[in-house]
């Protein structure tokens, strides 16, 4: 069993609260624009850190995470990819990698709206944490946490970390 600790979109923002809330995760898993190497090794240096790099993430995190992440987690396929889509919308650059071979679990970013949603047609779960920092339209800053369990996905969880100060 592991426990997963979900963000995208800080754009070089730090908060304490990650921290707070990733306490109880096995693992952090950033879907992009980090845009802080000071703040990727911050996240990795308290839990084990899986990331892709997002469209704003330049130089040095370019060379440290891939533009696309597939790996396992328990028994659970899992894509990751910035710029992604949703179900029924998925974003050109990875949509005939989706319908190829289907992962079970599909994490986005780069939005900032907060989705999580079941994709029918695929037997997916989709997460788009929405966006942890102050850089964007977003009225509020979210993560999700998320239980994996050999093929399961259990206690998933929404947290919003609070407004965003410069939409106030």
């Amino acid at each position: 069993m592991k426990k997963i600790g979900i963000i995208s979109d800080t754009h070089s923002y730090w908060d304490d609260k990650y921290l707070h809330y990733f306490e109880p995760c096995d693992e952090i898993w950033h879907a992009g624009d980090i845009c802080s190497t000071d703040l990727a090794e911050r996240l990795a240096d308290f839990r084990p850190l899986r990331a892709v790099c997002g469209n704003c993430d330049g130089g040095q995190l370019r060379l440290m995470y891939p533009e696309v992440l597939r790996f396992k987690c328990e028994d659970v396929d899992v894509l990751m990819k910035h710029i992604g889509g949703y179900p029924g919308n998925y974003d050109r650059s990875i949509v005939s990698q989706i319908y190829a071979s289907p992962p079970q679990l599909f994490i986005s970013g780069h939005s900032h709206i907060l989705k999580v949603k079941f994709d029918k047609t695929l037997n997916m779960l989709h997460i788009n944490p929405g966006a942890a920092g102050l850089q964007g339209w977003h009225k509020e800053r979210t993560i999700v946490r998320l239980t994996i369990e050999g093929n399961k996905f259990t206690d998933c969880e929404v947290i919003t970390l609070g407004n965003n100060h410069f939409k106030e």
